[in-house]
């Protein structure tokens, strides 16, 4: 199932907690548009922080990889996802 951007002109935000309800149910980020083009994301803080998340572990992925292109020496998989886990609060 292909799960569509919820798009929302900017006069809805006068109605915060419809927004803020719709975030959290569909925890994905809601696209506001001024004048008919992208202006805002709104997201739920849940969503924010599982994204910062997930971006750190691609950078650190990227990090990885080019670690093994140079020939470095590498941490240990399991101390990663230890410290990662610690980090994020996730058990």
């Amino acid at each position: 199932m292909v799960c569509l951007p919820e798009i929302r002109p900017i006069k809805d935000l006068r109605n915060t907690t419809d927004i803020s309800e719709l975030c959290h149910q569909t925890k994905e980020p809601v696209f506001i548009t001024k004048d008919g083009y992208g202006d805002l994301v709104v997201m739920s803080m849940e969503t924010y922080e599982s994204s910062l998340g997930e971006l750190e572990l691609y950078q650190k992925l990227a990090e990885a990889e080019a670690q093994i292109k140079n020939g470095e020496e590498l941490l240990e998989g399991e101390e990663v996802f230890k410290n990662l886990k610690k980090k994020h609060g996730r058990k």
